[in-house]
């Protein structure tokens, strides 16, 4: 941890008395038949007696991508949980990739990794984890890039794969793997991509980088964004038509679809409310594209992380993401698709101030009446996972109302931190911890 964070402890949520709690849930039917729905996991942690985990197993049954969610980016709980399914999954459901809600570029450095043995991952993580991705450089995700490592060891001819589904950031390795391949098959057109390529491979910490394209007018993205589809339509052209090289050329091509993708998504006007908003749905319209894209070429069953508003079916506030990841996924996918949602009652996490400028610890205390955590910290096991789509009719009611839930981002406090979600409409399996801690931050430097 750097000099530049410093720790902040506050209550979101004011804890309420007891006598006031149990006035607001006196008689309340629904807290025994989530109980009789609900199954409790015996930890948090990767390692150790996985029978606890086949509830997920069951309700996984045949999808083909699992979402998993988090209410905060900053939590280890919620880092560590999907370690453990995803432990499981690679181990006893046949799964093989873990993509995570960061730069295509990133999971292709951390790829080589885990299959290879190529890279520091720290180091990878150092440099890629930075401004948007800052709170994936954690030593939760470093302790499940190494697991997999360890596994592709003993497994060399089966190994699990990372992969990044986003596109706020393109490393220089993807501009050198494109324009590499390009001098190879064809020399002659070299020139012309350096010249559509132009100012855009990074020569710079990927955080500055991310902050000085947004910092440049949008007529100068919206060009660069145009030599980026132009540089994606030659590259087409090059499809051999027969032969092993169609393999690579796939892998080529979707690189210079995600730089495409990078330069379009800076194009977007985010001075108008509108444009922002189109920009949020045209994100996860992406990232699944991404993820259906490694599914369909690699035939891996993926398990997908990232946060609960990307994962589940229904946005927190349409009005600034008009259609979800999960949503898209369950378009292209239909049954092959399962999202589970990570909620929790107490606890703390990271993220930094509002201005974005310090990274912060923030701890909240119990959940308010009437939102669905405070009655979700009601069932009797201190963390459980509960399959939303065969729960008893009094749970599938109460789960199909909206009602106050934590959300939080990359930063925190921000102008509204809870939303008004109905749970059994958003995902179709939840696992409820009581309490989290702050997630681990690696050093920045």
């Amino acid at each position: 941890m750097t000099s530049l964070v410093v720790t902040l402890s506050l209550s979101l949520l004011l804890p309420v008395p007891a006598a006031a709690a149990a006035r607001g849930t006196a008689g309340d039917p629904v807290v025994p038949a989530l109980e009789r729905a609900a199954s409790p996991l015996r930890s948090a942690e990767p390692g150790g007696d996985t029978g606890d985990l086949r509830p997920v197993g069951r309700a996984v049954g045949g999808a083909v991508v699992v979402g998993t969610g988090e209410a905060t980016h900053g939590s280890h709980d919620f880092l560590a949980v999907k370690d453990r399914v995803f432990r499981y999954l690679v181990e006893r459901r046949g799964f093989r990739t873990f993509a995570l809600e960061t730069a295509w570029s990133t999971g292709a450095r951390l790829d080589d990794y885990v299959v290879h043995g190529e890279g520091d991952p720290r180091r990878i993580m150092r440099e890629d984890f930075q401004y948007t991705y800052v709170l994936n450089n954690t030593a939760e995700n470093l302790a499940l890039v190494e697991w997999m490592r360890a596994y592709n060891r003993e497994h060399p001819e089966d190994p699990v794969r990372f992969m990044g589904d986003d596109w706020g950031y393109t490393g220089p390795e993807l501009y050198d793997r494109v324009t590499g391949y390009v001098a190879r098959v064809r020399p002659g057109l070299l020139p012309r991509f350096e010249e559509l390529y132009r100012g855009l491979r990074p020569a710079r910490p990927s955080g500055e980088y991310q902050k000085a394209y947004l910092a440049r007018p949008l007529a100068e993205r919206q060009e660069m964004a145009s030599r980026t589809g132009r540089a994606l339509r030659l590259t087409e052209s090059l499809e051999p038509r027969e032969g092993p090289g169609r393999e690579e050329f796939a892998r080529v091509l979707r690189h210079a679809t995600v730089i495409d993708q990078t330069a379009t998504g800076y194009g977007f006007d985010f001075a108008d409310p509108r444009q922002v908003a189109e920009a949020m749905r045209w994100r996860d319209e992406v990232m699944a594209d991404n993820v259906v894209w490694w599914h369909e070429h690699t035939g891996h069953r993926i398990l997908l992380a990232g946060h609960n508003n990307h994962i589940g079916y229904e946005p927190e506030d349409p009005e600034v993401l008009p259609r979800t990841q999960g949503a898209f996924l369950r378009d292209r996918l239909g049954s092959g698709y399962l999202s589970i949602g990570l909620t929790f009652g107490r606890g703390a996490f990271k993220a930094t101030d509002p201005e974005e400028t310090h990274m912060l610890t923030h701890t909240v205390g119990p959940a308010r009446p009437g939102g669905n955590e405070h009655t979700l910290d009601r069932v009797r096991h201190e963390r459980y996972v509960l399959d939303l789509r065969t729960a008893p009719p009094a749970a599938r009611r109460w789960l199909g109302t909206a009602r106050p839930t934590r959300s939080v981002g990359t930063a925190y406090p921000e102008e509204r931190n809870e939303f008004d979600i109905a749970l059994g409409r958003c995902f179709d399996v939840l696992i409820h911890l009581k309490r989290v801690r702050d997630a681990d931050l690696l050093p920045t430097a």
